[in-house]
């Protein structure tokens, strides 16, 4: 055994033997307990950085846990492999994405190796990988017979220089990021799934306590994103009429709101830019035509127009008040969504802050309906007291006067609908899901366009579509367009008729919607599921940022009840547990250049400005930077999440060629709960390698020791119920036992910084034991130690192999990934005697011990006898004696 800890040579050696015997490799086996524990797959992004180690991290010792505890635990990873930032690289460096994706994959996956991750890499997926995204294809074609899938014109955003479809991201003030040409919004056909179909269980299940795994703060998010409104959807009548003379939607414009109660308020309509009544007032209206294009530069999400300054303006057209029959003008507001309701909505200025705001803006009436006892109405200024739909009475609302909010709400609807304009709704701010993306790199839409049978699906047997890996984008638009071998002898499968390939890929939350699910049938070339589905599903414990609370997640749910209802898998939803754990912190520190940018510096170059509290108040460079002397003052930025363009990054690999797997493993973990936000620490980093050479340095203490005999008696634990454990020995048996009952609670609820506080205190107990020629006091040095390197086995595997093997344990308690887990030993918490806190007139003097089973006579004895209190009574006479049991005794002289 070496006397110093070399961590490259020992977790060298640990990965050769689990390689060895194929450690991590897992069947269904159904005569043992099932647990699916599964981290959010990464994209191939080229390197890990501390919030996968940390991520990961968890995940492994959650793994390791429940196998010593005898479950048959499935821990799989993949890669979220298509995307946009290959395509990005491709435009960068000149390759092809797959090459550069494969590469950073086989990069990512020696490094997750040399964290020794638990990962059954027989069941590794990558969803680039044909043998992956047919499936994608398959099901995709199977929601088509169904109607879950369909084909309608979307709304995107265009950049006419590249000829390409931008993401929302990529527009920057309107223009391409890439290219700076202003982006043009374009109606293309695109195919959606019917998530709308589901909303209503998707809601239930986060709504109705069926998911108490799931943090409160996750399932209020997928609430509010899904967005159930109750409310009435009615028409504002008019006589406008089109070009063709014929009236414009039939002479009604539907509005939907769940403020029906105010609508004796309304004194102005918007419509969305695209609205037909828009399109109709801006053809002779340049001013309008103009700010209606101007809209149209904008992003097309609600999160994104909520963000923007409210602007508008009036279309000269009006409407006619349903219940009043005044005349209402119709503006075209910036911040109405055309994809939202009917792509229109009823101003009501005095009871809305978004309306509010607007009529301030543009001098429009405000005209009060609703009224709160004790509040005076402000016309000037916005108070949170407009919109109380609780204390609110209706005012000014003529035979609607008097109600509350639910009584004018339904008294409204029904004279909406006795009128025959209007109806109670529900409507949600869920949409229906696009996942065409008219980008190159993603799984090909199985689709072939026919000039005279449209669009008609690829046969099943002829699955997958395979996507041509040697493309490598120009930023002249999908290169699948000019690809000729990915359209090269296309046939209708109708008619048999030349025709093309549809060039649209699928958006890439399709790949990470399912892929759990794939890990339990991995290799089947003939089913998307199949029984690993059936053994494994629902997923036990998933572990990911809470980036993805929303869109991911609720892809995922809605994906599996999709193959639930298709028949392909038997559970209603796919994670019963989630935990989202905490970013990884670090400084940041920057200037400003000469030109008015940002200059980012590594912390390393960098020390810290104190103020006489010791408070951080600035920064200088403690190394020189480029042409910036030594001392240069730059600024503090506070903690921010790791990035490799803030220059505040840890790159693992470096982490662990310096200290080793097994220090950056106990650090993510000791330094906050999985939950919490961890700061990075560089003088911590020390302190866990330095724990780990002491752990190292004890097990060679022991290794120069016969342990035969000890490891026999630890072997069984009938054994130690005859082994004579003298005062010693029972002193370190309780304190071991005692953490060890804690740090078992605490990996039952995964609160794993806790856990390394705990074996940190077992080897400080192991390091003070003075070590005895007695028997007792061997078992119980050998069985304290066994139990530190099962405890701290889960964070720390490398070196608990290490040891475990050299220093005999294996030999008699098997291998440890398969070793039991300890169990508490109740003989060894009971104590033969215990220490109590001695006072004399109210004053600690000292301590004594007496038996455990000591009764209040037998107490008070031994403390009138005890050299403490002979020395602080100074032969005073005991008056009285009050004992506290279990705590102290004080003794009034």
């Amino acid at each position: 055994m070496q006397d110093k800890y070399n961590h490259t040579d020992v977790e060298r050696a640990a990965h050769s033997h689990w390689t060895a015997i194929d450690a991590y490799r897992v069947t269904e086996d159904a005569g043992k307990k099932k647990f699916y524990a599964c981290s959010m797959l990464p994209y191939p992004s080229g390197k890990l950085h501390m919030g996968h180690v940390r991520n990961y991290t968890i995940n492994d010792m959650l793994t390791r846990y429940l196998r010593m505890n005898g479950y048959n635990v499935l821990m799989p990873m993949g890669w979220d492999a298509f995307g946009l930032p290959a395509e990005n690289a491709a435009l960068k460096n000149g390759v092809p994405p797959a090459k550069w994706t494969y590469e950073n994959i086989a990069y990512m996956k020696k490094q997750m190796q040399a964290m020794g991750l638990a990962i059954d890499w027989s069941r590794e997926v990558a969803t680039c990988d044909p043998d992956y995204y047919k499936w994608n294809q398959w099901l995709f074609l199977k929601m088509l017979e169904k109607g879950i899938a369909y084909r309608k014109t979307q709304v995107v955003n265009w950049d006419p220089v590249d000829q390409t479809v931008l993401a929302n991201e990529q527009v920057i003030d309107g223009k391409g990021w890439r290219t700076g040409a202003v982006v043009e919004k374009r109606e293309i056909p695109g195919y959606y799934l019917k998530i709308t179909d589901y909303a209503e269980e998707l809601l239930q299940f986060v709504t109705d306590d069926n998911m108490p795994g799931w943090p409160e703060r996750v399932k209020l998010m997928q609430e509010n994103w899904i967005g159930k409104s109750e409310g009435v959807r009615f028409a504002f009548t008019h006589d406008i009429r089109g070009e063709d003379g014929t009236l414009i939607g039939g002479g009604r414009m539907y509005v939907f709101t769940t403020r029906a109660d105010t609508i004796m308020g309304v004194t102005f309509c918007a419509v969305a830019p695209e609205h037909p009544l828009a399109t109709h007032a801006a053809r002779g209206n340049a001013k309008l035509a103009a700010f209606i294009e101007e809209c149209k530069k904008g992003g097309t999400t609600e999160a994104e127009l909520a963000l923007k300054e409210k602007e508008g303006l009036p279309t000269g057209l009006f409407v006619t008040h349903p219940l009043t029959g005044e005349s209402v003008e119709v503006w075209v507001g910036n911040y109405v969504l055309m994809s939202y309701g009917d792509g229109a909505v009823m101003g009501v200025p005095a009871h809305d802050e978004r309306d509010f705001a607007f009529a301030l803006k543009y001098g429009l009436e405000i005209k009060q309906v609703v009224l709160v006892d004790g509040e005076t109405y402000d016309y000037h200024r916005w108070q949170d007291w407009y919109g109380d739909k609780q204390r609110g009475v209706t005012i000014n609302s003529d035979s609607f006067s008097g109600m509350s909010y639910k009584d004018a709400v339904g008294a409204v609807a029904h004279a909406l609908e006795q009128k025959g304009l209007g109806e109670r709704k529900t409507t949600w701010r869920l949409r229906d899901w696009g996942v065409s993306r008219q980008r190159y790199w993603g799984t090909p839409i199985p689709i072939i366009h026919c000039e005279e049978h449209g669009a008609v699906p690829v046969p099943e047997k002829d699955l997958p579509v395979v996507l041509p890996q040697d493309c490598i984008p120009d930023g002249s638009g999908n290169p699948l367009h000019k690809h000729e071998g990915f359209h090269a002898g296309v046939t209708c499968p109708v008619c048999g008729k030349a025709a093309r390939r549809e060039t649209d890929t699928m958006d890439t939350f399709v790949d990470s919607s399912w892929y759990f699910m794939r890990y339990c049938d991995p290799k089947n070339a003939d089913a998307m599921v199949a029984g690993g589905a059936d053994y494994w599903m629902p997923m036990d414990q998933y572990i990911g940022g809470i980036e993805h609370a929303i869109l991911h997640l609720l892809y995922a749910r809605f994906w599996t009840k999709v193959m639930r209802d298709l028949g392909l898998v038997k559970v209603d939803e796919p994670f019963t547990k989630l935990l989202t754990q905490g970013m990884v912190l670090n400084h940041i520190y920057s200037r400003r250049t000469d030109k008015g940018g940002k200059e980012y510096f590594w912390p390393h170059d960098v020390e810290h400005v104190l103020d006489e509290g010791g408070k951080i108040v600035g920064a200088k460079l403690k190394n020189a930077v480029g042409d910036l002397p030594v001392g240069t003052p730059i600024d503090y930025e506070g903690v921010g999440t790791m990035s490799k363009s803030k220059n505040n990054g840890v790159d693992p690999q470096d982490l662990i060629e310096k200290y080793g797997a097994d220090t950056a493993r106990l650090y993510t973990m000791f330094t906050a709960p999985p939950e919490a936000t961890l700061e990075w620490n560089d003088a911590a980093v020390e302190g866990s390698y330095r724990f780990l050479r002491r752990v190292w340095n004890f097990g060679v203490k022991l290794a120069g020791i016969d342990k035969d005999a000890a490891l026999a008696s630890v072997a069984g634990a009938s054994s130690l119920k005859d082994v004579q454990f003298g005062k010693d020995a029972k002193a370190l048996r309780l304190e071991i036992h005692t953490v060890l009952k804690q740090v078992d609670y605490d990996y039952q609820r995964m609160q794993y910084n806790t856990v390394v506080s705990g074996a940190m205190k077992m080897i400080n107990a192991l390091e003070d034991f003075k070590q005895h020629a007695d028997a007792g006091a061997q078992v119980a040095l050998i069985e304290g130690f066994g139990i530190l390197l099962r405890v701290l086995y889960p964070a720390t595997p490398h070196i608990a192999h290490g040891l475990w093997s050299t220093l005999g344990y294996a030999g008699t308690l098997g291998d440890l990934l398969d070793t039991p887990w300890p169990q508490v030993d109740p003989s060894a918490l009971v104590q033969d005697e215990i220490e109590l806190m001695l006072q004399v007139n109210g004053k600690l003097r000292g301590s004594i011990h007496v038996p455990a089973q000591a009764d209040k006579a037998e107490i008070e004895r031994l403390a009138l006898a005890s050299e403490d209190f002979q020395k602080f009574a100074a032969g005073a006479a005991p008056k009285k004696v009050i004992v506290v049991p279990g705590r102290l005794v004080n003794v009034v002289v």
